[in-house]
């Protein structure tokens, strides 16, 4: 199984080492290697859905050649129905279909009727949503006019599969990443370092952060029966830094394997915990290229030109519920992204009579002010991620009810919490350098020892304190 973050360590260096060995200049044949290593990845989780990646792309990529043929719009509006409907039909039918039988059946129940829906067992695709995704934004910008059509199928299937990023992201744009595969990529000494020094992060934040949080998260929302108020506490302020941990760190490594091979993949997280000043700006920072492709793709085409906030607030609240549907067939997560939706439905309403009152008092510049802003954000992003992480609502309801009614001390885990407030503390420095655009540089020092030197320090310590279990990302179950 490749699908854990140390596996990968042991299939990226063969594939880098292969592809460096075919001559730069043959770049349909580097390209071809790279398709097959893709699938390669894909099917060690289970051979026969690779078929569905396959399906997805011959689906979207015979639509973009109908609609760049076709000189009538109605050929072209058909190509591309018939490119979304296919494929948001099979993402139905392995995502969806149980989870919309199940509820079916519960209300036909609750009215008397005692009808049985089939039960499919199918094990849901790894990145089954990512990848669709990204080839229907490809169907949609050819419609639009916006990228070329890609004739070249092997070129395309990469585009679609593309091993770094196809199971997690981040979903990619074709005007960003189809030319790059058309490009001569020589071995460059200090895009390997950039992109092995990416990686490096990558795993910091996965087997560090987010893993060590897991430990405890874990226990609690596993069996929120058996812990107390405090724990729950505890547990709801940790989960978000697992959930950025794992996931983020996922999307570095990524983008780190990817500019090893001389790539650049989309920036997919610009330091949303600790930066964001509003639920609004949480999500200009946050899984980038999902919020982009929501904003692009569903809100931007249901608005239209419209000039009315109450359809600006009712197509931002809809774009919200699609994306909970997006991450899971699971009540919690719709509930999840349906209070974000209603986040940016206040922060839309209030946005002008906020601007007054922080021009009027001085407050825009004042630190204290940001701060303050960022605290209450990341509690209100707390607050929506409790459902995210329960494993019901029930469970959801319970962790809220028993933060504020069932106090107790949380459950000790010292070594733990030692571990995970150093990681906390090497993150916020690393943030606030970049944030504030501190002139004190250590990764990219332009020192030779000095970045070598922090290299080396953090592979030791994510040795020393990471969790080396090949525990899978969060994100590979969407």
């Amino acid at each position: 199984m490749l699908f854990n973050s140390i596996a990968f360590l042991l299939f990226f260096p063969i594939v880098c080492m292969c592809y460096f060995l075919i001559p730069a200049s043959r770049v349909r044949m580097r390209n071809l290697f790279l398709l097959l290593a893709s699938y390669y990845f894909y099917m060690n989780w289970k051979p026969v859905y690779a078929l569905l990646l396959l399906t997805s792309t011959v689906i979207t990529y015979f639509a973009a050649i109908g609609i760049g043929s076709f000189k009538e719009n109605w050929k072209k509006k058909t190509c591309l129905v018939t490119s979304l409907v296919l494929n948001l039909a099979i993402l139905f039918l392995f995502k969806y279909y149980n989870f919309f039988a199940e509820n079916i059946e519960m209300a036909l129940h609750a009215c008397g009727l005692g009808i049985d829906l089939p039960e499919l067992r199918l094990l849901l695709p790894v990145g089954i949503s990512f990848y669709t995704f990204q080839a229907l934004g490809y169907s949609i910008d050819v419609y639009r006019g916006t990228t070329k059509v890609e004739r070249d199928f092997p070129t395309y299937a990469l585009f679609v599969s593309f091993f770094p990023q196809l199971v997690a992201g981040p979903i990619e744009r074709s005007n960003n990443l189809l030319p790059q595969f058309k490009e001569e990529h020589r071995l460059d000494y200090e895009s390997v370092m950039m992109g092995v020094r990416i990686m490096v992060w990558g795993y910091f934040m996965k087997l560090v952060l987010a893993d060590r949080c897991a430990l405890y998260v874990d226990t609690i929302y596993n069996h929120v029966s058996a812990h107390n108020g405090g724990s729950y506490l505890v547990a709801s302020l940790l989960f978000p830094f697992q959930l950025y941990g794992d996931f983020a760190g996922y999307s570095f490594i990524a983008i780190g394997a990817a500019r090893v091979m001389g790539f650049r993949l989309m920036d997919n997280f610009r330091r949303p915990y600790f930066f964001s000043v509003s639920v609004q700006d949480y999500w200009k920072r946050n899984h980038i290229s999902l919020t982009s492709w929501f904003m692009d793709y569903i809100y931007y085409p249901m608005v239209g030109s419209s000039t009315h906030l109450w359809k600006w607030c009712l197509a931002i609240f809809i774009t919200f519920v699609i994306s909970g549907f997006w991450h899971g067939a699971a009540w919690t997560y719709v509930v999840s992204f349906a209070i974000f939706g209603f986040y940016l439905v206040v922060c839309i309403l209030k946005e002008k009579r906020q601007r007054k009152f922080e021009k009027k008092h001085g407050l825009r510049k004042k630190e204290w002010w940001l701060w303050l802003n960022r605290f209450l954000t990341f509690l209100l992003v707390m607050f929506a991620l409790i459902f995210f992480r329960a494993n019901s609502l029930q469970d959801a309801v319970t962790v809220i009810v028993g933060i504020f009614t069932n106090p107790g001390e949380p459950m000790p885990e010292y070594a733990n919490f030692i571990a995970i407030f150093m990681a906390l503390t090497i993150l916020m420095i690393k943030e606030l350098a970049e944030e504030y655009q501190w002139k004190v540089r250590v990764a990219e020092s332009p020192s030779w020892l000095v970045r070598h030197v922090y290299l080396i320090m953090m592979i030791c310590y994510i040795i020393l304190f990471g969790v080396l279990d090949g525990g899978q990302f969060i994100y590979f179950q969407f």
